[in-house]
């Protein structure tokens, strides 16, 4: 019982004098480690070379590229789920208990997977690091960002920014770090092209990284503010000074016009992220730039790592600059500079323009990473901070639902357009101008964004919740 009141809500409330900015990198601990999600495809190559031991020449009975997909998707669509279920337990509980649960279950996810790998059983793989994983992913996104924002209402963008940049950036250690491992332990001969023991091995950092922000984690007490803090009336009327209830939000036309923002805003970017490596090598290949100036896949790779970078920074810049502008003109940017962008790849790509290609992709996943990190500070202008998490969590869905439709627009598209001849930038063409396409509807919902009638808020004062009811 020692243990369980160690992780309560009641043991986590921040006495006078805290110093606010140790919570940011109690959050980030949580998403720099989770963010390992989008290095997922490092193991892509191995796992469906088990059996022959040669990604070139795989055996009839390894697993496809298409089989070890579908593990990154149950994991997405699981985040969305857990985000959306357990987000009102989240409130309750505290994010102790929540960031507890979820190193629990994601570093769990590993060692079950690591199992899979050396039965060679892919459902205990999907099991492991896609439904079990993707719960510890759900519960670990959400865990902090409601923390941050009653740590920083004066600053709810920069604060949201911080931590969810973090998931952006998490592939960044995670890609060479899990590369490195396995040619450890390939070379030390533990078989499974040290697929398996890596996997073990991750599971154990993860689990003890994840403990540094699950005990330095506080939540600020009910009447704290920050000392000089005025609520800043001015550039919006949509910031609220009631509070709605995650269930009360539901009923609200504002939560579904976001949800439907953040699906294509996320969905437009998905599908460049998935596809990033093979888009460039086929876009700027040897056939089009002459022999020997295409890119390469080492260039490529290149690529990818350039827009995690930006990935990463987007998601601290323009949620940090949507403080200043507000979050509905912010938006405004995203999608309107998004479709100018989404129209002008196909062009940049028949021209062979690679230095403007790879800016324009930049920028579009800066907004892609920005999408994420401004909508918890949206969310809490519209409905206040009395359940913000939970309601968060329920957005989520949209990112589960692009997390799916992203991918499979892609690639329905893509593969339409290679059947019917065309090749290079061609083969992606009508890509990109569906994504424009998207952002006109992103951009549509973002203008009929009002502020929440007051007949949803919460009548008389709301305390944060503590345990037991």
């Amino acid at each position: 019982m020692a243990q369980a009141s160690l992780l309560d809500r009641s043991r986590t409330v921040a006495g006078p004098g805290y110093n606010r900015w140790l919570i940011p990198p109690a959050a980030l601990a949580i998403h720099l480690a989770i963010g390992q999600a989008y290095a997922f495809s490092v193991f892509k190559k191995p796992l469906g070379a088990l059996l022959s031991g040669t990604p070139d020449a795989p055996a009839p009975a390894d697993w496809t590229p298409a089989q070890l997909g579908v593990t990154f998707s149950i994991a997405i669509v699981l985040l969305g789920l857990s985000a959306a279920i357990f987000g009102k337990w989240l409130e309750r509980v505290g994010p102790r208990k929540a960031m507890m649960a979820s190193a629990l279950c994601f570093s769990g996810g590993f060692f079950i997977a690591a199992l899979g790998v050396h039965l060679h059983n892919l459902w205990i793989v999907y099991f492991g690091y896609g439904f079990v994983g993707g719960i510890g992913l759900g519960i670990g996104y959400i865990s902090p960002v409601s923390t941050l924002i009653k740590w920083f209402p004066d600053r709810r963008g920069v604060a949201t920014g911080m931590a969810i940049m973090g998931f952006g950036g998490g592939a960044m250690i995670a890609s060479p770090m899990s590369v490195a491992l396995m040619d450890h332990f390939k070379a030390s001969g533990t078989g499974s092209l040290g697929v398996a023991a890596t996997f073990l091995a991750l599971g154990v950092i993860y689990l003890l990284f994840m403990q540094f922000g699950v005990w330095t984690i506080r939540v600020p007490a009910d009447d704290w503010v920050p000392a000089g803090y005025v609520p800043n009336p001015q550039h919006s009327a949509l910031i609220t000074s009631g509070n709605v209830s995650a269930d009360n939000a539901l009923k609200t036309p504002q939560f579904w016009l976001l949800w439907v923002v953040l699906l294509t805003n996320v969905t437009a970017g998905i599908g460049v992220l998935e596809t990033a490596s093979p888009l460039i090598q086929d876009t700027f290949s040897d056939k089009y730039m002459g022999a020997g100036k295409g890119v390469t896949a080492a260039a490529a790779a290149g690529f990818v790592g350039l827009l995690s970078l930006f990935n990463l920074l987007g998601r601290f810049f323009w949620s940090s600059a949507s403080d200043k502008l507000g979050r509905k003109t912010t938006y405004a940017i995203y999608f309107g500079l998004g479709i100018v962008l989404y129209a002008l790849i196909p062009t940049l790509g028949n021209g062979l323009q690679l230095a403007l290609y790879v800016a324009v992709a930049c920028v579009i996943i800066s907004m892609y990473g920005g999408g994420f990190a401004t909508i918890p500070a949206y969310l809490s202008d519209l409905f206040g901070k009395y359940q913000v998490g939970a309601i968060h969590g329920r957005l989520l869905t949209a990112w589960s639902t692009a997390g799916v439709l992203g991918p499979l627009i892609v690639n329905f598209l893509h593969e339409s357009r290679k059947a019917e001849g065309f090749t290079g930038a061609a083969a992606y063409q009508t890509v990109f101008y569906t994504m424009a396409g998207l952002l006109v509807v992103g951009l549509l919902a973002n203008f009929a964004v009002t502020a929440v009638n007051e007949r949803y808020n919460e009548k008389g004062p709301v305390k944060a919740e503590a345990g037991g009811h």
